[in-house]
């Protein structure tokens, strides 16, 4: 027993999990639940008018804004919003359009390699298999799991760097690196929220809990979120 006038302990606050192990099932619904609640219909931020103009917009993204991205392609898709188009178009023209975007140079390559492809192997069309997506010059699996949740509707995961530190920070899908952490998604992610899963942790990443300083104080889950990089209590 502590001396009668010996200072009282506070008790130590709740530890926060360093070493994150996946979230029950009832509580990655109610994560998913509030995102939908948040945001009924989300979309993604990169303009296009149809298949092909998403394929080449999400190529066009790597390394880059959705903002700086749609303010090169407002031009290039009136110009080229077919893969015919984008060939006759040309790399040094698609190059000059594209040149305010990061490592523009290859990607007119791509752009250019890639419809050529299209015409070549799919008839000007947007293949439906995963596969064949990533194929295509440029084309990498997060590039195929967009194209194939916004055009075609499938129930997807691409992991971006907002994704990924939302699913571990939430502890929705914890991962080393982005396969784990779309694998786990595939997984943990309840059937009725897998058509806006990606755009809600997207977006929450984007504009919420951000890298460096989450806006922890306007999340709709602060309370459900144990993270060592919270910053209220």
């Amino acid at each position: 027993m502590p001396a009668p006038n010996s200072p009282k302990r506070r008790s130590s606050p709740p530890k926060r999990i360093t070493n994150p192990k996946q979230r029950s099932a009832a509580e990655i619904y109610e994560i998913f639940s509030r995102f939908r609640q948040q945001r009924p219909e989300p979309k993604g931020e990169l303009d296009y008018i149809n298949a092909f103009t998403l394929l080449v917009a999400v190529v066009l993204s790597a390394q880059a804004t959705d903002a700086g991205v749609n303010k090169a392609t407002k031009r290039l898709f009136e110009l080229a919003d077919t893969p015919e188009k984008m060939l006759a178009l040309g790399e040094d023209k698609v190059r000059e359009l594209i040149k305010t975007i990061g490592l523009y140079r290859n990607k007119a390559k791509n752009v250019i390699a890639l419809s050529k492809k299209l015409i070549a192997e799919f008839g000007g069309e947007v293949p439906t298999a995963r596969e064949a997506l990533e194929s295509l010059p440029g084309v990498g699996r997060k590039t195929a799991n967009v194209v194939l949740n916004i055009a075609f509707g499938e129930i997807t995961h691409a992991v971006d760097t907002h994704v990924f530190r939302v699913a571990n920070r939430l502890r929705i899908a914890p991962g080393k690196n982005v396969l784990q952490v779309e694998l786990g998604l595939e997984k943990a992610v309840p059937a009725e929220f897998g058509r806006h899963a990606h755009h809600w942790l997207i977006l929450h990443g984007r504009y919420t809990c951000k890298a460096l300083r989450p806006a922890c104080e306007t999340c709709v889950v602060a309370d459900l979120c144990d993270s060592a990089d919270k910053r209220i209590a």
